[in-house]
């Protein structure tokens, strides 16, 4: 028998035959409701009425003796019993049965987001599907939100990582065929499932080993300091890679796989660049940085990043690339929700062109970034004064300025691909996943142009986007954002924006859609020689905020 301290239930129900209880949220006429009572010394069971019959989702949570488990419910006639379990169990529970519906409608509506036990029975039950690199999503969401207890879940994650090499490890010794795109025998696929990044890795390993700074070891890192222990205490540190002491500096970064430092090179105060330092090994975010290398015109090379080095061991890999220390494009937008204010209309355009130019060049060389978000774009500040000539052409000093895209983790090549393949992934990233994905269809591009509309959304509004169905004219239906427009905004360029993005025909060339986007923006901003006198100003007072913050 266990002693059951406290039961919380997290439902969906039809609204109109739940009784009298705390109503959370309306969601597509369903009543979201939180039952949550301390059943005493009730021992062995808690039995809980429910008057719906069998027409609905629920996520349950129990605590015993302080130990978070998940829970089961029994159906008897409109009762259902509620058993506690020794040993774990999902706590995922759903009708239908469709476990991944369950979980992205808890996390779409934000229930218990801060319990370990959310995300450890999820990827428990994704990794039991094979569904490893979903898994491995699931724990990194987790420890990024600091669910608790954070530590049980990190250890979660640790084990999951131990047995995920193993895998990797039984798999090495395939051969893959290195003269053609990978083919999967299916037009749609999953870029980041283990199973295609391992084939795509093996695929090109002959040629990421000949690239300009690679650095192999078949052997653990072995240096003086250990790399776990810098996740406790990293700052002062010196750790030896490849006969060069990086001392470091501070985290600039975390993530569930890996860990992001500011490091000086040889006690040199000028000689500054970012580590990244990851867990199992992973040397496909060097092989995008070569191919952007390789691809990208060096006029809009600057917008993307440098990787250095790439110092690969059997339990760690480390990435040497340059350190931006202006900040992101999300400090931008906190620091405007911090004073209340919307980011100037001007700033908004300026980085909206940046954007457009960057997704521009990448597709156009058959290259996705899948994780396009603020947080993944630095800021680049130009050393010379802004003049208001060569803004449009992006010369002299304003080719320093704008925004870099780093973090190419979840980067597609194109190239690796059949033409017209299609993917199925899902990135999980809340807030960031496009409409096929909502809705389970092939995507491409989208995934990127999605977050780039995201993005535009929270720079106007210091919110992120939802979106609407609204019914046409021809009697189908188009995409738009929620909110509306304040009044005072140039509402027909962003209206445009959202109307072409979020409902792109796949008959017209996106590419062209993207550069038309770009050319209207950058048409109004040179309308006017004042805008760019603003748009300067704009820039520095940003500047100076972000420091001050």
């Amino acid at each position: 028998m266990l002693l059951v301290k406290e039961v919380v239930v997290y439902g969906y129900f039809p609204s109109n035959k739940w009784y009298k209880e705390e109503v959370k949220q309306v969601l597509d006429g369903r009543t979201v409701v939180v039952l949550s009572f301390k059943p005493g010394t009730g021992v062995g069971e808690v039995r809980v009425d429910f008057h719906g019959g069998a027409d609905f989702q629920f996520f349950t949570l129990f605590n015993i003796f302080g130990e978070s488990y998940g829970s089961h419910f029994q159906s008897s006639g409109e009762r259902y019993r509620l058993q506690g379990r020794s040993s774990f169990t999902t706590s995922l529970m759903d009708f239908s049965p469709n476990y991944e519906a369950v979980f992205r409608e808890i996390e779409q509506l934000k229930i218990c987001l801060d319990k370990a036990l959310l995300y450890e029975s999820y990827a428990l039950f994704l990794e039991a599907k094979g569904m490893m690199n979903e898994a491995h999503l699931v724990y990194q969401s987790g420890i990024s939100r600091n669910a608790e207890p954070i530590e049980k879940l990190k250890k979660a994650h640790t084990y999951f990582l131990e047995r995920m090499q193993a895998i990797i490890d039984a798999c090495s010794h395939k051969k893959v065929d290195g003269g053609s795109p990978l083919n999967s025998g299916s037009n749609c696929m999953n870029p980041w499932s283990i199973s295609t990044l391992n084939n795509l890795l093996q695929k090109m390993n002959a040629q990421i080993s000949k690239y300009t700074g690679y650095h192999a070891s078949n052997k653990c890192y072995s240096g003086k300091v250990a790399l776990s222990s810098l996740l406790k205490s990293a700052r002062n540190k010196v750790i030896e890679i490849g006969g060069k002491k990086y001392q470091i500096k501070g985290c600039a970064g975390k993530g569930g796989f890996a860990q992001v430092y500011k490091a000086s090179i040889n006690n040199n105060a000028d000689d500054i660049v970012a580590l990244k330092i990851q867990k199992p090994p992973f040397p496909w975010e060097f092989y995008m940085y070569r191919q952007l290398d390789k691809r990208i015109p060096e006029i809009e090379r600057l917008s993307f990043g440098y990787a250095h080095k790439l110092h690969l061991y059997s339990d760690y890999s480390i990435l040497v690339s340059d350190f931006l220390s202006h900040g992101t494009l999300q400090d931008a937008i906190n620091t405007n929700v911090c004073t209340g204010a919307s980011m100037d209309e001007v700033l908004c355009i300026h980085y909206t062109i940046e954007m457009l130019s960057m997704l521009q060049s990448l597709h156009a060389n058959g290259i996705i970034h899948g994780d396009f978000k603020p947080d993944n774009l630095l800021m680049r500040n130009a050393r010379d004064n802004l003049t208001e000539d060569g803004f449009r052409t992006r010369s002299g000093s304003w080719r320093e300025q704008g925004l870099c895209l780093v973090d190419w983790g979840r980067g597609i090549d194109l190239h690796l691909f059949p033409n017209k393949t299609k993917f199925n992934g899902d990135c999980r990233t809340s807030g960031f996943r496009c409409i096929q994905m909502q809705e389970n269809k092939p995507w491409t591009y989208q995934v990127d142009t999605y977050g780039l509309c995201v993005i535009v959304h929270m720079m106007l509004h210091n919110s992120y986007m939802e979106i609407e169905k609204k019914a046409s004219l021809d009697g189908g239906y188009t995409y738009q954002p929620k909110m509306p427009f304040k009044r005072y905004q140039k509402v027909e360029l962003w209206k445009k924006l959202f109307e072409d993005l979020l409902n792109h025909d796949p008959k017209e060339e996106h590419l062209k859609i993207l550069g038309n986007l770009k050319t209207s923006f950058q048409d109004y901003m040179c309308s006017n020689p004042q805008l760019i006198k603003q748009l300067k100003q704009s820039l520095a007072k940003q500047r100076i905020s972000m420091c001050s913050s």
